[in-house]
């Protein structure tokens, strides 16, 4: 199916039945150092590493206890906070279904469901310290259009999170290029302390995806006037 190149490069031969774009795609994953790290690792996603990167720099997940994690398939960031956090709870939702994870109470839903935010707090049994989302809308190669679906789970993220965080409580989601609106930014800095963007090293160069990090939720919600 493959061979080597002189650069030691795994190259995929076009097979019957693949596309050029699905044969870019296997060439890309056969030589992703982070995909390779992550099966060498017990990890179910190369996305691990992203959020590992992000706490190192932000400490999103020190002194946590109660997390909630928007769109966990596979898995790879429930298993970065079980192993950062052994006796933290840990509750997922995804469309998706995802193997159980050691420790993750894991919701088969949709998030935009009317009964999903009842659902995840009944689950996770009080108040968060760290919502997470690694959501993103199924794109159509449209860049408005998917920009404006992806920014409406943000938004919902961000609506749930201002239910469910505790004071000092944390949000990170992922945006496409060019960061979060102007509007949901705004929202965000009246509510929590601190709102920065940032790409980890472990996102792709060419993928346009970027994470919008709030810290220090203030714990009284403040909407637009």
């Amino acid at each position: 199916m493959s061979r080597g190149g002189r650069s030691g490069r795994t190259r995929v031969r076009t097979a019957r039945g693949r596309s050029a774009q699905s044969t870019r795609w296997l060439e890309r994953q056969l030589n992703d150092p982070y995909v390779k790290r992550a099966k060498a690792e017990g990890f179910r996603s190369r996305a691990a590493y992203k959020l590992l990167e992000l706490d190192e720099r932000f400490g999103l997940l020190k002194g946590a206890r109660r997390v909630v994690d928007l769109g966990i398939a596979p898995g790879g960031w429930a298993q970065v906070v079980r192993q950062r956090l052994p006796a933290a709870a840990v509750v997922g939702i995804d469309l998706l279904p995802v193997d159980p994870i050691d420790g993750v109470t894991i919701l088969q839903m949709d998030f935009l469901a009317d009964s999903a935010p009842d659902a995840l707090t009944d689950a996770l049994g009080g108040q968060a310290d760290l919502v997470l989302s690694d959501m993103a809308a199924n794109t159509v190669g449209h860049p408005q259009t998917d920009h404006l679906r992806t920014m409406a789970l943000v938004e919902a993220g961000a609506a749930f999170a201002y239910e469910i965080l505790k004071p000092g409580g944390a949000f990170v989601a992922k945006v496409l290029a060019g960061g979060a609106d102007h509007d949901l930014v705004a929202e965000l800095k009246r509510n929590f302390t601190t709102v920065k963007h940032a790409k980890p090293p472990a996102s792709r160069k060419g993928s346009s995806e970027w994470y919008v990090i709030a810290q220090g939720f203030r714990g009284t919600v403040e909407a637009d006037a």
